[in-house]
This record gives structure tokens, sequence and C-alpha cells, in this order.
């Protein structure tokens, strides 16, 4: 298991670590140090959330002290939502500010996903909708330029025929 260390919380490492399946986990603990927020309480937050105690796996980190230690870890995929659950009263003074930008951030990012997600939507709708109406033009004009060769074609045939007549008629 190869731990990198992926950034600084308050001057606080944060490494991560993979398993065996080739997952990004994350340890809670060094997080929460550096956040100033209570370890158990929120490993307790992370056990009692349905989704969160699911991925929850023990993983052999190299703590604060530099010693290697069994840490409570979760992929690096549900970390941002189980940080977006802190709320900035609870954290230390000085980590309250970047607590709230982080929230503030998320907001924006919920609301750019499934609003500009309802755009996108609305958009490729009424470009369906322009596209079938070319396509009815498009198919009318084929049915009248058919038309058209079939009355040329009549024509056609008809001046064949006359053509082909050993007997013009005088009056037709």
């Amino acid at each position: 298991m190869k731990e990198t260390l992926i950034t600084r919380i308050n001057d606080v490492a944060i490494a991560a670590t993979s398993n065996e399946q080739g997952d990004i986990l994350i340890p809670i603990r060094p997080i929460c140090d550096a956040l100033g927020v209570a370890y158990h309480a929120q490993y307790m937050k992370i056990k009692d959330d349905k989704f969160l105690s699911s991925t929850v796996m023990l993983s052999i980190t190299v703590g604060a002290d530099g010693k290697q230690r069994e840490m409570v870890c979760i992929p690096l995929r549900f970390i941002f939502g189980w940080l977006f659950t802190i709320n900035p009263a609870n954290v230390s003074e000085e980590a309250r500010e970047s607590v709230m930008r982080y929230r503030l951030e998320c907001y924006n990012a919920l609301y750019d996903h499934f609003a500009m997600a309802r755009q996108r939507q609305l958009d490729e709708n009424r470009e369906e909708i322009r596209l079938l109406e070319e396509l009815t033009r498009v198919s009318d004009e084929i049915q009248e330029a058919k038309g058209k060769r079939r009355s040329i074609e009549q024509k056609l045939a008809k001046l064949r025929a006359a053509r082909l007549d050993e007997q013009p008629s005088l009056f037709d």
C-alpha cells in the first residue's frame, strides 16, 4: 500500500493510501485534527450514515507522529460529501473560514450540476424540436419534389407517345 501526501490542512499533512482493489483511502483522524473537530463525534456520524458507514475501512497509514497506525479511512470519492456535513460552528476558529468557503463551493457545485443539467436538457429539447421541424420540412419538400417528378414524367411519357404516334392529330 503506497501512501501519498495529497494536501495540507492547517499545516497537518493529509495522506492517502490505497487498498488491494485500488481504492484511494483517506484517513479521517488527521482531517479532524486539522479542523479541530472531535474525531470520535465524526467517526460516530460516519458510522450512523447509511452510505458512509458502508465505505469505512481500516488501513495502515502514517500518523502525525510518523508512526504507522491502523486508521479509519473512507474512499476519496466520499470524503467531499463527509466534509460537507461538518458544521463550521464545530471546527476550530482557524479552520472556520475555510470550512465555510468549502461548504459554499459545495452548494455552488451542486447547483451547477443539477440546475445546469436541467438547462442543458431544455437546450437539447429545443434543438431536438428544431431538428424534427427541419426533418418535417425536408420530408414535405421531398413529397413535393416527387409530385413534380411524377408530373414531369407523365408529360414526358405523353410527349414520347405523341412523337411515336404515326397519325398526327389536328385537334387534340
